[in-house]
């Protein structure tokens, strides 16, 4: 697996399995029309290429956790003494929190590259090897029931 660095988002949500990450990659119009009345905004902007590219997402560009991160100096918070924070406390999804609560500590203790290459594992279905995306409830491909948070 090639790392891409800009998919390391900050906060322990590993970008490349992230819906609109997927949906923008893919160029798959009916997955961002479904993730519209998740995020609230327009199909149009249903858009990322990795949390610390040049076009994240734009709930990422003023995600405070990504801010405290770039003002501390550091990478993520993997790197932070003060994690857990009010700042993680606050994560406005249930999925996020619990995905970051794993994460972080798993990125501490396996580097950068081994914890991405996880994360990629991790979003596989299990029963039929597609690769699924962060807070999927059902597999794209064959309809089954996933658990992969």
């Amino acid at each position: 697996m090639e790392m891409k660095k800009e998919l390391a988002a900050p906060c322990g949500l590993y970008c490349g399995v992230c819906s609109v990450y997927i949906a923008h990659r893919d160029n798959n119009v009916k997955f961002k029309e479904r993730l519209t009345t998740v995020y609230n905004v327009p199909v149009e902007e249903i858009t990322c290429e990795g949390c610390l590219s040049d076009r994240p997402f734009g709930y990422c560009l003023t995600c405070p956790i990504r801010s405290c991160s770039e003002s501390k100096g550091i990478e993520g918070c993997h790197q932070c003494a003060d994690f857990p924070c009010q700042l993680i406390e606050d994560v406005p999804f249930d999925v996020g929190k619990k995905v970051i609560l794993r994460a972080i500590p798993t990125w501490r203790e396996l580097g950068t590259k081994v914890w991405m290459e996880e994360e990629e594992r991790r979003y596989i279905c299990p029963h039929c090897g597609y690769l699924s995306f962060r807070g999927a409830k059902r597999c794209r491909q064959c309809r089954k029931p996933l658990d992969l948070d």
